[in-house]
């Protein structure tokens, strides 16, 4: 199991020649929602660590293990991962990578269900059956004996919302997992989830990880408010509209700039009207005034957002875990964010 003895930490990182290290901290830390655990600006996604073979742009365990590290240095506690991320491996990746590197006491390890991890009935879902098997292998994999927040990955049409949270709450009760989360849902259906936990006097939910970008605005208009209202703290997942505001693209076509943007078909179905590379270029032109990274003033904004916790970021390049940390140093004027956003044009729902 994961150690809680203390930091086994290299305090020196060696970083590529071409790499130098723009983050010098302190790291900022908030409240997870309306909950007394403090979490970093910053949670890195482990969605990019796992297995090659999973995906072509996920980076194998030794190379993962840089990021890691410079993220606990950088002051990181916030680490995202699911079951489904490289069939699990995603996960055993993160729990070695915490343990050689991490303090267990300080960090907030994230991990979800749903999706299936293998073939066969009862492999996913979220009934009552799956979750708590689920749950079983994630402690396994992530060698720890409680994941601090466990979070559905999506809702499950065929599962009674009573019976998944109830399922959920058994897990807390039986000091399994720590905090829930949920990700991508319509507000209506979130609503529905806080209701129940509220009416069968079950935990609920104190994270909502949603589709939410300068690309993607559409949280907005319900699921913010709804979220502020409720103390649930936002974790946005794809901060960077999948590399489109990191400024490695040339266009709105070019899909052959990076590994992941070549392959990766999710992006293309989310990414495709002219205004978002409209948005692209304003971030663009605000970044080269600025004299930093686009990908900075992208999460600056993101981080300048009410009631945003922490974005989930990934990176396979040490470069873009740098350029992250920077954002959180990163302030933005109203006449600079009013820039930024002028170029938005309303989408439909995207990301569910």
């Amino acid at each position: 199991m994961l150690a809680c003895e203390g930091p086994v930490r290299a305090r020196q990182l060696t970083l590529p020649e071409d790499v130098a290290p723009i983050y010098h901290g302190p790291m900022d830390y908030v409240p997870l929602g309306r909950t007394g655990v403090k979490v970093s600006r910053i949670c890195l996604g482990c969605m990019s660590y796992g297995s090659s073979s999973w995906r072509p742009w996920v980076l194998d365990e030794e190379d993962s293990m840089p990021f890691f590290r410079r993220a606990v240095e950088a002051g990181i506690n916030f680490f995202d991962t699911a079951d489904m991320y490289s069939l699990g491996l995603s996960e055993e990746v993160t729990g070695k990578a915490l343990q050689r590197y991490a303090n267990r006491d300080e960090v907030v390890i994230a991990t979800k269900v749903f999706f299936p991890v293998a073939k066969g009935p009862n492999m996913g879902g979220l009934s009552r059956k799956h979750i708590q098997q689920a749950c079983e292998d994630s402690l396994r994999r992530l060698g720890v004996d409680c994941i601090d927040l466990y979070q559905i990955h999506r809702l499950d049409p065929e599962t009674p919302i009573e019976e998944m949270v109830s399922a959920l709450d058994w897990l807390v009760q039986q000091g399994k997992v720590r905090y829930l989360g949920a990700s991508s849902m319509y507000a209506w259906q979130f609503a529905q989830c806080l209701a129940t936990a509220d009416r069968i006097g079950a935990a609920r939910f104190v994270a909502m990880q949603n589709h939410y970008n300068l690309v993607y605005r559409e949280e907005e208009r319900e699921m913010l408010p709804l979220c502020e209202a409720e103390g649930v703290g936002v974790i946005p997942w794809s901060p960077l509209a999948r590399g489109l505001l990191a400024g490695s693209r040339r266009s709105l076509q070019d899909l052959e700039s990076t590994t992941r943007s070549g392959s990766d078909g999710f992006a293309q179905y989310l990414y495709k009207e002219p205004s978002d590379w409209e948005v692209a270029e304003a971030v663009a032109a605000l970044a080269g005034e600025r004299g930093v990274e686009p990908a900075q003033i992208a999460l600056a904004w993101l981080l300048s957002r009410p009631g945003v916790t922490a974005p989930i970021v990934g990176a396979t390049k040490l470069a873009h875990l740098e350029a992250a940390l920077a954002a959180v140093e990163v302030e933005l004027s109203e006449e600079e964010i009013e820039k930024l956003e002028a170029p938005y044009r309303p989408h439909r729902v995207l990301g569910h």
